[in-house]
């Protein structure tokens, strides 16, 4: 039975694997990153997020926030707010897990940006 910081993955299933695809990140139209690495995680009853590569998103449009927030299953969050260029600044749209649980270690040095505010998808074929 797989851990995530002391609970049972039986009772909350989270899976990390690879997207398979490219992923386009967008704000407003605006390309914020693109990568062919990323990684799909997919938690309980929640809809799949895409984790990217913190190094295909341009450091120029985040800005470290002082948020975090705690997972039990996959750690603390740190947080980033995106600054697009011209662009209204989105608060905490973006979180990492710098130190994630080794349950899902796989999404270590990995992003995620809120998909309220900011579209992620993968792009290409099936």
């Amino acid at each position: 039975m797989a851990e995530h910081g002391g609970f049972s993955n039986e009772d909350h299933p989270i899976t990390v694997e690879p997207t398979g695809r490219p992923v386009r990140v967008e704000v407003d139209g605006r390309r914020i990153a693109e990568t062919t690495s990323a990684s799909t995680l997919c938690e309980a009853g929640y809809p799949p997020v895409h984790y990217v590569p913190l190094t295909d998103v341009d450091p120029a449009l985040l800005r470290r926030s002082e948020t975090t927030t705690y997972c039990p299953f996959k750690g603390t969050a740190s947080y980033y707010d995106l600054v697009p260029e011209g662009g209204t600044v989105l608060t905490d749209a973006v979180w990492a897990y710098e130190e994630p649980y080794p349950g899902v270690a796989a999404i270590a040095g990995l992003v995620a940006f809120d998909p309220a505010r900011v579209r992620t998808e993968p792009v290409g074929g099936a």
